[in-house]
């Protein structure tokens, strides 16, 4: 867990990025998709509510031609005189009844030429007598039919022309039909005398719309009452569906080309059209999810998706990678810049983007490499110069006090002890006013302090008592001028204001391939904020104070050596110089090394 965390974070921008652009591809793919399915199926819905009209009224055409035959069979039939005569004599001789029967054959054949080829026509007279034109079609005979409730609704509807299903096992053999009837009456007296009856199987109804329909897209009669009379989903024939009767109306009543509807179980497209004449609806039903799971393969959609994406994400992962590389790359390059080597120039290579940025980059480090350079030269040359200054600034009360201090030795008779201190003074003057950039041995540097010592014992006596303890391997080695004696000034001056004598030990030796110098007193101690307000005052032998020397050292040698001091009060102070270890062949090419190396540090402030 904590590798993946860790390559995570190590490209976290490739991550971000790579995230983004898959989820951005994710989200597009499924709103398009989806977008593409519901604006086919809006699209097929119209197309289809358009094109199933036009099937309606082509199925409406066919039973609107069937009405009309029914209507013009009805006509004729209740204007022929000999079947009226037929129907209405109660007594015939058996040669009259075949030869009326015979011409009442000939006379439906006539009529019947413009009936359905599909339909039947039955002729029943008061007087009981049946003429079948197919009897292999309806077996039925006078008596049933006679009693029968399509015959009483005809009988009580004399006027109209009665489409009603028919599906009695003992009457039909099992075989739903839907009869048009119609009581055949005298005009001059209402009389009837006889039925027409003109019979259509429900198989051969259903020629009319069944090859319009399919799966999913069925078509159903319904009369008035409610029934499908005739339907290509033979389970629903005979059922009563005033719910779907009811929607037919409804679509009708206000115009609707289709309306969506619940029935049947299924979320259906619901079109339809009525036949007032035949008080019958023909109503289309669309499921559209099987419609449209057959017009669009929503799995093979979600492949093509899928795999569009899976390229799309590939192709995304590659070029993001190409170029967050590059850029990971020059990041890790500018970090170790910043933290190593910050004159390194990073590589230039990788895609465009990242040519430029390093390209710039490397412009940029070169041009701030050159204004570094002219700064440090410049601060170098400004220290050099303060330095210099403060070195040659020597304190004109050190040198008044101390001619004083000669004269009135002389005064004194004391020849001797003047000659001393003049002897120490000149050698000081020469050490101080000397090159800055000049190093000096231990040796020598323990020399002149010996003589700034001399000079102040002479002028204030022996009270502060000043040791040496130096190695004698370390006496050869260089140190630049001035380094040491600041802190013995400082402890002359500083230290020893409550105390009123004292000891100063100087401690030199060599420790870890450096030189290690010691300034210990046994003065009052300080807290070390405190010893830039001593620094302050003019009572010393240059104006070189701690600051300045430890800044020195580090500018020459670098962060790792320099002046630490630890103090305690009423315990004294301990003044710890570092150095680095300078021979008399060393000590310039080490000087112009570390000048070099040191040329982006910058010295502390002590």
């Amino acid at each position: 867990m904590w590798k993946i965390l860790r390559i995570i974070q190590n490209n976290n921008l490739f991550v971000k990025m790579f995230l983004v652009m898959v989820l951005s591809i994710i989200s597009v793919s499924v709103l398009i998709t989806f977008s593409t399915i519901r604006m086919s199926n809006n699209l097929f819905m119209e197309t289809f509510s358009i094109t199933n009209t036009k099937v309606l009224n082509q199925i409406k055409q066919q039973f609107e031609s069937f009405s009309y035959s029914v209507v013009y069979t009805s006509i004729n039939v209740q204007n022929n005189a000999t079947i009226k005569r037929m129907l209405t004599e109660e007594y015939v001789s058996s040669l009259e009844a075949s030869s009326s029967f015979y011409t009442i054959q000939q006379q439906m054949d006539t009529l019947y030429n413009d009936s359905p080829n599909e339909a039947n026509m039955i002729i029943l007279g008061e007087n009981e007598r049946l003429f079948n034109m197919k009897y292999l079609n309806w077996p039925v005979s006078a008596e049933t039919l006679s009693t029968h409730r399509i015959t009483e609704r005809a009988r009580a509807n004399p006027d109209e022309i009665l489409y009603q299903f028919v599906s009695d096992g003992d009457i039909t053999n099992d075989t739903p039909m839907v009869v048009a009837t119609k009581a055949l009456k005298e005009r001059s007296s209402s009389h009837i005398y006889g039925y027409l009856y003109i019979p259509i199987r429900e198989l051969d109804l259903r020629g009319f719309f069944e090859d319009y329909t399919s799966e999913g897209n069925s078509v159903h009669i319904v009369n008035g009452s409610g029934k499908i009379i005739s339907s290509n989903n033979q389970e629903l024939i005979g059922q009563d569906s005033p719910e779907l009767l009811a929607y037919a109306k409804e679509t009708e009543e206000n115009s609707l080309e289709y309306q969506e509807v619940n029935i049947f179980n299924k979320n259906q497209l619901l079109l339809s059209s009525a036949l007032p004449a035949l008080d019958l609806y023909i109503v289309n039903l669309v499921d559209q999810e099987a419609v449209i799971h057959n017009l669009v393969n929503t799995k093979e959609v979600a492949l093509i998706s899928t795999g569009i994406v899976l390229i799309a994400v590939v192709v995304v992962f590659i070029i993001s990678r190409r170029m967050t590389n590059s850029i990971t790359r020059i990041v890790r390059q500018i970090s170790n810049i910043s933290k190593y080597d910050f004159s390194k120039p990073i590589d230039e290579r990788g895609g465009y983007e990242a040519r430029k940025i390093a390209h710039a980059f490397n412009y940029m480090l070169n041009e701030l490499q050159e204004h570094v350079d002219v700064l440090l030269r410049s601060q170098r040359k400004q220290r050099k110069s303060e330095l210099e200054a403060l070195q040659h600034q020597i304190n004109p009360h050190f040198l008044y006090n101390t001619l004083t201090s000669i004269k009135f030795l002389v005064k004194e008779g004391k020849k001797e002890e003047a000659f001393e201190t003049m002897d120490a003074l000149i050698p000081l003057l020469q050490n101080a006013l000397g090159n800055v950039d000049e190093t000096i041995t231990v040796e020598q540097e323990i020399t002149n302090i010996n003589h700034y010592v001399l000079i102040n014992q002479m002028r204030y006596g022996d009270r502060i008592k000043v040791n040496s303890l130096i190695s004698p391997d370390c006496l050869h080695y260089h140190l630049p001028k001035l380094v040491i004696q600041p802190f013995i000034e400082n402890a002359f001056f500083h230290a020893f204001t409550e105390k009123k004598q004292g000891f100063i030990q100087i401690l030199i030796a060599r420790r870890n391939e450096q030189l290690v110098c010691e300034v210990i007193d046994t003065g009052d101690g300080m807290q070390i904020e405190n010893m830039k307000s001593h620094q302050g005052k003019r009572q010393l032998f240059s104006g070189i104070g701690v600051r300045n020397v430890h800044e020195r050292i580090q500018l020459l040698f670098g962060e790792e050596y320099g002046v630490e001091i630890s103090s305690e009060l009423k315990k004294g102070t301990k003044v710890k110089i570092t150095l680095p270890l300078l021979d008399e062949k060393s000590k310039y090419s080490n000087k112009s090394k570390n000048n070099t190396k040191d040329r982006f540090i910058d010295g502390g402030n002590f």
